[in-house]
């Protein structure tokens, strides 16, 4: 499994400096070795993960910085313009110190839903995709092709169809040296990390059950302004619809449902659930969106484990945590949070955001890249299955949801076109789709 050990010994290579020659293979660009990234995706996600890797670098190589931000794109040309406005403001809190490596110019910046293809094509070494889960898995797919490495925002897909294409870019991927790391950060995190390690070290003994949840409030949703066209809206607002977002529990509970595959050192085999949309506002989904407000999921594992796991997005006591169970007592996990038995396990040091960005820059210049594709993969789908389980209301096996023909991504998508809305999946009406 990937994680911040993994590469302790490929970051003392090169003890934290930028320079290494003879690396060609670490950076797609060739024998230059200043990194060069680019990011595809400029809502706030993208705009904060250029802002982790500055500060991630600057930890690296403080004023001798070998990192520059060369290229943007996305789909809409304002987002475009704010990310170079952005990036480009000397007085910014944010990024203002590192105008200088701000090396963007009007031929390397990019909208349009091409707007990835184009970018692309440029001497990036690096990219970040921070679009919409949605498509993450074409994403992937041609910047692997393109032999880049990449930072990818979790989750990698929001459907069987596109966690098949992940899955078989994971041995493309390494054959081509490239480095993935994902937004999973808490595999990044110092307190996660020393209290895992425990854990697999036998610190209560066998695991014999687990929990974990992100129970909430809805992050953000946009009223659909007058004559926006439906594809236009449902980008802007991706996160309230299926085929961009993949549903709560896909976007946002995957983090604690990777924790606990990261425990186990496995995926679950089996799931069964329930939930709905009680309090979603109510209306024309083209307007309101589809995605659910509830989910409760059991999960087992090989081993006989069984996982429960909640996620909501309805006002409550919030809960954002793992628990693991095992033979000689109990395992609490959440940001800034670690104990075994009530006991201290773990503490944290930086931003784990920043972090995850050392470690992959440490490891691409270490000529070994850290590749957690199929780690993220894994946790991508345990919550595709977990949610196809709760719309079925049936029990599923993971071979079966894995081979579905399922795919959400529209056909022929186009800005400012219509694009129908299905109303959210009724419990136990939703099927899943047959084999492929």
């Amino acid at each position: 499994m990937s994680n911040r050990r993994d590469f302790l010994k490929a970051s003392a290579a090169v003890g934290g400096a930028a320079s290494v020659s003879g690396l060609a293979s670490a950076f797609a660009g060739g024998a230059s070795d200043t990194i060069k990234v680019g990011l595809i995706g400029c809502g706030g996600r993208g705009m904060g993960a250029v802002k982790d890797i500055l500060n991630a670098e600057e930890k690296i190589n403080g004023n001798a910085a070998k990192l520059e931000i060369v290229a943007v794109a996305d789909a809409f040309k304002d987002r475009v313009t704010n990310a170079v406005k952005t990036f480009t403001n000397e007085k910014g809190k944010d990024y203002g110190r590192f105008v200088k490596q701000v090396k963007i110019t009007p031929d390397t910046t990019f909208d349009g839903l091409d707007a990835y293809e184009k970018l692309l094509k440029t001497d990036v070494n690096l990219v970040i995709l921070a679009t919409p889960p949605g498509f993450r898995p074409y994403h992937l797919e041609a910047a692997v092709r393109a032999g880049k490495n990449i930072f990818c925002e979790k989750p990698v897909a929001v459907d069987a169809t596109g966690a098949r294409k992940c899955y078989a870019l994971v041995e493309e991927s390494k054959k081509k040296n490239i480095a993935i790391v994902a937004g999973t950060q808490r595999r990044h995190q110092k307190g996660y990390i020393e209290t895992v390690k425990k854990i697999q070290d036998g610190a209560i003994g066998e695991l014999r059950a687990a929990r974990c949840s992100w129970n909430g409030r809805r992050p953000w949703f946009h009223e659909r302004p007058a004559g926006m066209a439906d594809s236009t809206y449902q980008l802007r607002n991706w996160y309230h619809y299926l085929w961009a977002c993949g549903d709560h529990i896909v976007e946002q509970h995957v983090h604690n449902l990777d924790v606990i595959n990261w425990i186990v050192g496995d995926h679950p085999v089996k799931a069964v659930g329930f939930g709905g949309r009680a309090l979603g506002p109510a209306g024309d989904p083209k307007n309101v969106g589809q995605i659910w407000d509830h989910f409760a999921v059991e999960y087992e594992y090989k081993s006989g484990l069984r996982l429960s796991s909640y996620c909501r997005h309805i006002p409550g006591d919030d809960d954002v945590s793992e628990t693991v169970y095992g033979e000689k007592g109990q395992t609490y996990t959440r940001d800034g949070v670690y104990q075994i038995n009530k006991q201290r396990s773990g503490s944290d040091d930086i931003s784990a955001y920043v972090q995850e960005h050392i470690d992959l820059l440490n490891s691409i210049r270490a000529g070994r890249p850290l590749n957690e594709l199929k780690d993220v993969t894994d946790s991508t789908f345990t919550a595709i299955f977990g949610r196809n389980a709760a719309y079925s209301c049936r029990t599923l096996n993971w071979a079966d949801a894995l081979a579905s023909a399922e795919d959400t991504m529209p056909k022929d998508l186009a800005l400012d076109k219509p694009l129908d809305a299905t109303r959210a999946p009724v419990p136990g009406v939703w099927k899943l789709p047959p084999k492929a």
